[in-house]
């Protein structure tokens, strides 16, 4: 009677999960390898010649960065899967780490600029 139990909670975990086939894996990691290809292509090419700045080049690798993080997070980590308010608990974490990051950024070079001597 027990082993009815378990082999009942092992099929409601793998449906749960049901949405990361083969075929789900094979895209995130093409998504992922696009994303680098553009990435280096900035990098290699897109930049050296002129065609972009370094900031907004850097503002670029920071955007794509947090989509292929979004990625790997979402799908490989399975927290696409998890419920809604843990979701919401670690992004709302992430963005405030994020925001006192930009705040200390902001504020150590305003000190650097104002306190050199």
């Amino acid at each position: 009677m027990s082993e009815h139990n378990i082999n009942t909670t092992e099929g409601h975990a793998h449906e749960e999960h049901a949405g990361l086939s083969k075929k789900k894996i094979w895209q995130v990691f093409g998504i992922l390898l696009l994303i680098t290809v553009i990435e280096f292509f900035i990098a290699l090419w897109v930049i050296p010649n002129g065609y972009m700045s370094h900031h907004i080049g850097n503002f670029v690798y920071i955007v794509l960065t947090l989509v292929k993080a979004f990625y790997i997070v979402a799908y490989f980590m399975h927290l696409k899967y998890e419920k809604l308010g843990l979701q919401l608990a670690l992004t709302v974490t992430f963005i405030f780490i994020l925001y006192f990051i930009v705040l200390m950024l902001i504020e150590g070079n305003f000190l650097h600029l104002h306190m050199t001597a």
